[in-house]
């Protein structure tokens, strides 16, 4: 009797394929956090600078041409806000007109935030919360503000910058 192998001699073992799997998750994992993270580049100037209309914020300012529009103005209740989790951002609006955005991704341990309530951002999984104002927190355990997002505020719509 000979010994042979339980696998064909062409076949992967079990052990190659699983780990080939757990591989591809993980890029696919990793790539999706880089493509939120660039589109998000960039410091609060363009969201503080768009906050006023008539053509304040640029060439993303105009019809079409200024990234994913992501609500209208009326749908941003004032002293609330509202969280956009495919777009990986939260938008406030801490008094009339004005217009914030954030990452909605919390600082403590990546969780998504999913609410907006008395002028603050709440992460349900340890409940942390944020100012909607300015991303601040106001309560841990996460230390580390929300980033802020680029946001364009014209012919009452808010895009992505």
């Amino acid at each position: 009797m000979t010994s042979e192998s339980l696998h064909p001699q062409g076949a992967p073992a079990r052990r190659t394929v699983v780990a080939a799997v757990g591989a591809a998750g993980l890029a696919a994992a990793l790539t999706a956090c880089g493509s939120e993270d660039k589109s998000g580049s960039g410091a609060s100037t363009t969201q503080n600078g768009s906050q006023t209309t008539g053509g304040s914020g640029g060439a993303g300012a105009g019809a079409g041409s200024g990234g994913t529009v992501l609500a209208k103005t009326s749908d941003i209740p004032e002293g609330g806000g509202k969280v956009f989790g495919t777009q990986g951002v939260v938008v406030t609006q801490p008094a009339k007109g004005e217009f914030k955005a954030f990452s909605s991704t919390c600082t403590h341990q990546g969780c998504a935030v999913n609410r907006i309530a008395d002028g603050v951002i709440v992460c349900p999984c340890h409940q942390s919360e944020f100012s909607a104002a300015d991303g601040s927190v106001k309560k841990g355990p996460a230390l580390k503000p929300l980033p802020a997002k680029d946001i364009s505020v014209a012919d009452g719509e808010i895009r992505l910058a």
